[in-house]
């Protein structure tokens, strides 16, 4: 297996002032991924879903970009308290890293598009670049959810 290609890898840092736990209490709950959504392109989660993700676990999401769908995401990574990751048929990752830093978390959120199955379309769509402005709002979002 080779080592993720850093070019793809669309990543933005800020410090919130929250212990992880409850940053991570927040990410791991897919029906409040609706309120730090930078893109406002999520909805809702769909109903059916775990309460709390963990490793492996699906969860399905209603969105709007242009028109109403519904997508099925897959937790790929999760360790407690420090990162969280999840992926869709599309094959790009979203993930959120969370580390300890004076008494608040540097948390990094990432798109990670190494194993996209459409990069062509994602390079045409200016994907990466609109993400990395998502995510900086998701990021902000994030920070005065815990002001």
């Amino acid at each position: 297996m080779s080592s993720p290609n850093p070019a793809k890898i669309v990543s933005r840092s800020r410090v919130v002032a929250s212990p992880p736990g409850a940053i991570f209490d927040l990410l791991a709950d897919p029906r409040r991924h609706g309120e730090i959504d930078g893109s406002d392109t999520i909805k809702s989660a769909q109903s059916g879903g775990p309460e709390r993700l963990a490793l492996d676990a699906t969860f399905g999401m209603s969105m709007h970009m242009g028109v109403s769908y519904k997508i099925t995401n897959t937790v790929v990574e999760f360790v407690e308290g420090k990162q969280i990751a999840w992926r869709h048929m599309g094959g790009h990752i979203w993930r959120y890293i969370l580390t300890p830093v004076d008494g608040a978390t540097e948390v990094t959120e990432q798109f990670d598009w190494n194993n996209s199955r459409s990069p062509l379309v994602l390079r045409i769509m200016r994907s990466p670049q609109k993400n990395g402005k998502n995510i900086e709002k998701t990021l902000e979002k994030l920070v005065q959810k815990f002001e």
